[in-house]
Formats: structure tokens, sequence, C-alpha cells
């Protein structure tokens, strides 16, 4: 870069190459999402077989295609708009400068150097003669030792005032400043042009169209590149506010211009995916990156790990059976753990990509019903034991939400399960909706209790979540388009006492609490559940003390740690009597029975929803085990659909 080619330049033409660029990427978005969403989906509802399958599959390939060249020239957009910034910043200070020397009646020559005129007082009867200068420009502090004090440019200034001051030419300091403005900006263009050209030179993919992790952990690359090159730029994007609520966070977001959306979103999508308040479509497309990134990044860590030897050796010719190899067990010691993480976070990574892949299809059980609706991954982490929020249906649009809260051992690992669940509720409610748009939320946004003897019975575990659940039912608030809808917090088991937990600290936006196994809420009745005693639902499939299969024991043991207690004195009746049997004892001289527990006169009352002095519903089920809730057809798996659609007089209740 010189002067005369940055007084040439044009930093508009790598903006409109930005558009071009930009243009290309939404083409490819929307490819994508018509292939995935519309044609893959289409196929799947009206055809069959081994064809239509295999045609599918390279559909998705095809889609994924797209994907990865919507990315990467998200990238290659911000970084020439960038540059182009940066261009243009030089641009303005070399113009700037220039038209300051034509005021002077200075003259700039093509290599950049000033020339000023004669002037000054005569000094032996003649005034001091005009020249020419060149600037220089001042390099960044580098903290090498030649400028221990990183004071070399302050020097260099102070040099530079005393010669002025000393000239006998008065143009001779102007000149001189008008020059070193002149030398910065080339130099400020120069360091511009030679940071960018290698940057994108290596913003480009293989010439295959197979879209490997190795591609998708290289774009992940590039994305830290062009963010880190670009931070001038980027800077210049209003950020989200610090420690702001979701609608802080919507109204940030509403105020930017399409570009800056635009730049915000290709760097830093692990950011925006986590902003509750942002839209569902928006979060939905950065999500899909960093899941992208981060499932291509754990397939080459696994992929670089030994193969695993042969686990067992026979060594029947001593004693029956097998034995651990020693070179298995030397492999184990040292791999063993990472493995067994990362194959757990991509199962979780590849159940959130079926769910994906199931757009569009139809349950072979109930061929009349509406197709699975687009899947929207609200949330993506592989943190602690990972995080992730998919929606069925944009919650953004529905007139009816179900925000489904997960418990005791949930994770990344087994999201697929949990995701499935709400898969069935979605199809019970849209069902029953007569029309209304429906969203079913699986929401495993905290750390949920991984030990069911260790960690269930402790509720730091909900009083963590509980703040987390309402800031995003908030954020669901925030994010709707116009009328509020109806929405809906369903929790399973430990799922209810985040739910409780979060009413508690603060305040649940819902219109509807449902939950079903649940060991205790951390409150005492329906009515301190900020929806109203009414709109509080409770579900078991029978208590017990013993896990029998007709019956759900969480509630009942459970209790003693999550429901609030109550405690009364009473005298037990403790007389025996005679009848037509002989001698009987009194019932109430068992410690046991189904209010409580009773120590000498001291009664202790566990409250969990199903209570009936906990206040509220409790619904009828026909279902069996902790787990039933959600099986298909069942009266269990119904009564939360009414719930959910607002059916209230339709729920069957105990």
């Amino acid at each position: 870069m010189d002067y005369a080619t940055l007084t040439s330049l044009k930093p508009s033409e790598f903006e409109d190459a930005a558009g071009g660029y930009r243009t290309v990427g939404d083409m490819a978005g929307q490819a994508k999402d018509d292939l995935e969403q519309r044609i893959a989906a289409g196929m799947r509802k009206t055809l069959e077989g081994e064809a239509v399958d295999a045609a599918v599959v390279q559909l998705r390939k095809l889609a994924t295609n797209f994907h990865y060249t919507q990315v990467e020239c998200a990238l290659i957009t911000t970084a020439l708009n960038s540059l182009a910034y940066e261009l243009r910043a030089a641009k303005d200070k070399l113009d700037a400068a220039v038209e300051d020397a034509e005021a002077q009646k200075f003259t700039v020559g093509p290599d950049g150097s000033v020339s000023y005129p004669a002037a000054g007082d005569k000094v032996d009867g003649k005034v001091p003669e005009g020249g020419t200068v060149t600037g220089s420009a001042k390099g960044k502090p580098t903290n090498q030792p030649i400028d221990p004090t990183r004071d070399a440019n302050d020097a260099a200034d102070a040099l530079e005032r005393q010669a002025a001051n000393i000239h006998p030419n008065p143009n001779y300091g102007r000149a001189v400043a008008i020059a070193n403005r002149i030398a910065q900006a080339v130099y400020d263009a120069t360091q511009a042009d030679e940071k960018w050209a290698p940057k994108l030179r290596t913003l480009k993919a293989d010439d295959d169209l197979d879209v490997t992790a190795a591609d998708w952990v290289d774009a992940k690359k590039d994305m830290g590149s062009v963010r880190s090159g670009a931070k001038t730029y980027l800077d210049e994007v209003s950020h989200p506010p610090q420690h702001g609520s979701p609608k802080d966070n919507a109204k940030w977001w509403d105020g930017l211009s399409g570009q800056e959306k635009f730049a915000y979103a290709s760097a830093y999508p692990e950011r925006l995916g986590a902003l509750n308040g942002i839209p569902a479509d928006v979060r939905d497309e950065v999500n899909r990156v960093v899941l992208a990134e981060k499932r291509g990044e754990y397939t080459m860590q696994l992929q670089a790990v030994p193969k695993e030897p042969e686990k067992f050796v026979d060594i029947r010719d001593a004693v029956p059976g097998n034995a651990y190899s020693a070179e298995w067990t030397a492999w184990d010691k040292k791999y063993g753990d990472k493995v067994r993480e990362l194959k757990a976070a991509l199962n979780g990574m590849n159940a959130i990509q079926q769910r994906f892949d199931r757009t569009g299809q139809v349950d072979p059980e109930h061929p009349d019903e509406k197709p699975l609706p687009n899947a929207y991954l609200l949330g993506f982490d592989t943190n602690g034991i990972g995080h992730a929020i998919v929606a069925n249906g944009n919650p953004d649009t529905a007139d009816h939400t179900a925000v489904y809260v997960p418990g005791t051992t949930s994770n990344l690992e087994k999201i697929g399960g949990e995701i499935g669940r709400m898969e069935k509720l979605w199809r019970a409610s849209d069902a029953i909706a007569q029309g209304q748009d429906v969203s079913t939320i699986t929401w495993l946004g905290y750390d949920a209790p991984q030990n069911i003897i260790t960690d269930s019975p402790q509720s730091k575990y909900a009083d963590d979540g509980g703040p987390k659940l309402n800031e995003f039912v908030s954020g669901l608030r925030a994010a709707h388009v116009g009328d509020p809808g109806h929405l809906t917090v369903d929790g399973h088991s430990y799922g209810s006492t985040v739910i409780g937990s979060a009413a508690r600290q603060g305040h649940l936006a819902a219109d509807d609490i449902f939950v079903a196994g649940s060991p205790g809420m951390q409150v005492g009745h329906a009515s301190d559940l900020d929806v109203g005693e009414d709109h509080v639902w409770a579900a078991d499939a029978g208590k017990g003390m013993l896990p029998l299969p007709s019956s759900d024991p969480v509630p009942e043991i459970g209790s003693w740690g999550h429901a609030k207690k109550d405690i009364s004195f009473e005298m037990p009746d403790v007389i025996p009597w005679l009848d037509g049997d002989g001698i009987s004892l009194p019932n109430d001289i068992n410690p046991f029975d189904e209010d409580g527990i009773r120590l000498g006169v001291i009664r202790i009352d566990p409250r969990e929803p199903t209570d009936p002095d906990f206040g509220g519903n409790i619904v009828g089920t026909d279902t069996s085990g902790h787990s039933g809730y959600w099986d298909e057809d069942s009266e269990s798996l119904l009564n939360q659909a009414k719930v959910v659609v607002g059916k209230y007089g339709e729920v069957t209740l105990k």
C-alpha cells in the first residue's frame, strides 16, 4: 500500500463485495432451510420406502453443504466489511490531510511528500526558502527492549516539535505535521491490508462436496480469526447490556440495524444463542452453528484417540472366565474417561440432529395427524453435564407453549429421551388445539442432579436452576409476537422442584403449572406458585414407599427432602379394645400412615403437590411408574395436553 494506491482506493468496492457474499450466504441459508424443512419433510410426508430414506440422506448432506457455505460466507462478509471500515478510516485521514495541505498552499507529491513555499522573517536579507518533507508514521508500542518505556513515539514527537520551533520557515513544522498524517494514513491502510489479506485467503473450503468434522473445526478457527481481526469494527456494533433482563435484550436486538445484527451473529454465535429475549429463529440459526462446530471438534478429538485394544484376554487355562488385558487397562487409564466424555456429548448432539431430521415426519401410529413441525435450538453448550433447549414449533408465534423441565439424571447425553417426550406432548396437544399453533420445549437449561441417592435430595440444583428458568420464560414472553399467548411450565420429578424454586425466588411468568411425579416444590401451597391455585395441576401414578410397577415412589420418598412440612401435635389412641375377633390394636399406634410420620405426639406431614392440603388440581392418571406420564394415547398424556391448550374443563381429576 502506498500513497497513490490509497488515494485512488474506494472502500465501497470492498463493501459491495461483502454484500455479494452476504447474498450468496443468504441464498445458501434459504436453500438449506428449504431442503430440511420443505423438500425432505415433504418427501417423508408423502412417500415411503428405502429409496426415499436414501434420498433424504442425500438431501441432508446437501443441506449441510449449504449450511457450511452460509457460515463461511458470513465470515467473509464480516471480514470484508471490517477491511472496508479500516481502509475508509485510513482514507478519511488521508483526504483530510491532503485537504489541509491544499488550504495551506502546500503541494502533495505522488509519493506522499509535502512541499511548502518560502516564508518567514528574512535571514541575511533573504526569506527562508521552501522545501519538501517526507512524513513518518507512529507504530504501535512493541514492548521490545529497544523501547522499554513504550515512549518512543512521544520522544519522536518532541524532537519534531523542537526542529519546527528552531526552523526559520514557519511552514516547515506545518508541512511536517501534514506529511506525518499522510504517512500515518498509508501506514494504517498497509496494516489493514497485511492483516486481512492472509485471513481472507484462509476463508476457503476443500474442493469437495463432503463437509467433514475437520471442515467445521476449521470454520470455528476461521470465526476466531475474523472475530479478533475485526475487533475495532465489531466494537462499533452495540453489544447487549451487561446483566440485562430479557426485555433489555429484546430492546437491544430490535435497535440494531440489519447489518449490525448480521455482524454480531456471525462473530458471536455462542453469546447470541444464549440470550433470553432474542427471537427463536435467530437463536436457532446461531445455535446450529455452535452445534455443528462443537460436534466437529468432539469428533476430531475422538478420532485422534488411539484405537481401543482388545478388552479381555482368555484365562480359562488358569481359571474360568476372562480378565482385562494389560494393553486395554493402560489405554483405559490414559484415554478412557476422555473417550466416555466425548461419546456422551456426541450422543446428545446426534440426538438433537436426529430431531432436526424428523421435521415433517408423521407418526405412523396416527397417520392423520399433522407432521412434526420445525425444530428450534434455543440453547446449547457442552459445559459440565451439557445443556440443550429444543422447541417443536416456533414459540414466538405459538398460541400455546409448554416448557418442560426434566429431572434427576438429565444431561446432554440423555437429551434424546426428553426431546421425545415433548414430541409426544406436541402431537397430543396439536390434535386438540383446533387449528391453533402449539410449541413444546425441552428445557435442559440447568445442571440437574445426576445421582438419585447423593444429589437428588439436595436443593442446590433447584436453587441454581430456578432463576435460570425464570429468565428463560420471561425471554419467551419478551420475544413473542402479537398477543402474549398461553404458556404452561411442565415439570417432571426434580424438574418440578426447579419450578417451585423459580416461583419462590422470583416471578415465573407462566399461566399454568403442570407437575408429574413431584417430590415437592419448596412451597407449602399451590397459591405460592405465581399462577393461582386453580392453575396448578399435579399428577402421580400412585404413591408408594416401594418402587412397585404400579406406583411412583418419588412423590412419597422425595417429599421428605423438597416438600414443605406440616408439623402438628396429636395424642395417639393407644387403648386396645375387644371385639368378636379378639383384641385389636388401633391404627394410630403405627408410626407410618398415608398422611405422614408420627414421632410420639408429633406428626410430620410433607405437602407435595398431590397432597389435597397443597391445593391446586390433582389430575387423573392411567400410567404406572415414574416415567410413564408421556405414554402415547394415555390419560396421563392427554390431561397434560388439555392443560397446555387451555381446555381445563376436560381435564380428568381425582
